[in-house]
């Protein structure tokens, strides 16, 4: 399948800025304080696939739909407004990296008061900071959308000694891929939530993750895959600089290429990319990525059955795709005014 090369520009920016999301007439309310409880309910739905190799799959992500609880907490700095907690639903063992974390970060109108808007889930890369996760996070939310990060397995409110192995990257990206499909149901069950327009969006890791999420149900109602694709098994022993540290980390564990492919094939996308909703994700690689070789990110492309169009692929690296976030921002943010079909 042939590519749209991205030539985005600038322009789009500040006239998408511009969209409303006709939720003037909605009252603003205020917004939840820590301390607040709310119930919710899993709402996956994986149905029965033709793929013996899908089914396969499948089988090793699920779990058994059941109401859980959600509790509201205060942030830490430069972490939104609230923490939203919810527990995994595929746990570890591990008390504080199975309470799954969200950063709220709230829709304000013009007047600073919180208001009903769509919402989108953020999955954010490998680097400890989170810090690409966090720009998605201020950048889709100044454009007035709810936005919520989610800290990964290991990462941030969830760091703990027993998550510091070199292979929990990999063992803990099962329990990542269904922590970020129950946060829709979390989302979902907040108030000033528009649950009917409520999206998915990661970058490096935190897309592979998003790509194989994608492939569960129709959860969310878009999905946006930045800076990943397929074969991770590829991109642990092939790419370069964050690829090549994790591949390093494992070697001096005593994890095996063996071990890698067989870890890497649980949670690999391409094995669930044909059940996508491909008219509505998308998927921005880059030309030039060393660390997630372009062939893997076509490959999902066109297992996935991408229209042309739903695949952009920016003249940059894996590092300075960064140059091209402000006009990602404006695509989602022109992407996500439209009513999902």
């Amino acid at each position: 399948m042939k590519t749209r090369s991205a030539r985005i520009r600038w322009a789009i920016f500040s006239a998408v800025t511009c969209i409303s999301f006709g939720q003037s007439d909605v009252r603003a309310a205020d917004l939840p304080q820590a301390g607040c409880i709310w119930q919710a309910s899993d709402t996956l739905s994986v149905d029965s696939d033709a793929s013996t190799d899908a089914a396969d799959c499948l089988a090793g992500l699920r779990w058994k739909p059941t109401d859980f609880m959600i509790t509201a907490e205060t942030a830490g700095d430069s972490e939104g407004e609230l923490r939203i907690r919810f527990p995994s639903p595929h746990p570890s063992g591990d008390a504080a990296n199975d309470s799954v974390c969200l950063e709220w970060y709230p829709s304000r109108d013009l007047n600073g008061r919180p208001q009903r808007a769509p919402a989108v889930v953020i999955v954010h890369e490998s680097g400890r900071s989170m810090a690409v996760g966090r720009a998605f996070a201020r950048g889709l939310n100044a454009m007035g959308m709810h936005t919520f990060l989610l800290h990964m397995p290991g990462y941030g409110a969830r760091r703990s000694p027993a998550t510091e192995r070199p292979d929990f990257l990999l063992t803990g990206m099962r329990q990542a891929i269904a922590d970020v499909r129950r946060s829709r149901d979390a989302v979902a069950a907040l108030p000033l939530i528009d649950a009917s327009q409520i999206a998915l969006q990661g970058t490096s890791l935190g897309g592979f993750v998003t790509a194989t999420v994608a492939g569960l149900d129709r959860g969310f109602q878009k999905i946006f895959v930045l800076l990943a694709g397929g074969h991770i098994d590829r991109v642990v022993l092939e790419g370069a600089r964050d690829a090549a540290k994790i591949r390093l980390r494992l070697e001096q564990a005593g994890v095996s290429e063996t071990q890698i492919r067989d870890l890497a094939r649980r949670i690999e996308p391409l094995r669930l990319a044909h059940r996508i909703d491909s008219q509505n994700t998308w998927l921005f690689s880059a030309k030039h990525d060393t660390v997630v070789p372009p062939a893997c990110s076509a490959a999902f492309a066109v297992a996935a059955g991408l229209p042309e169009s739903h695949h952009i692929v920016l003249t940059a690296n894996h590092y300075s795709g960064v140059l091209f976030m402000p006009a990602i921002f404006a695509q989602i943010r022109t992407l996500m005014a439209a009513r999902t079909p």
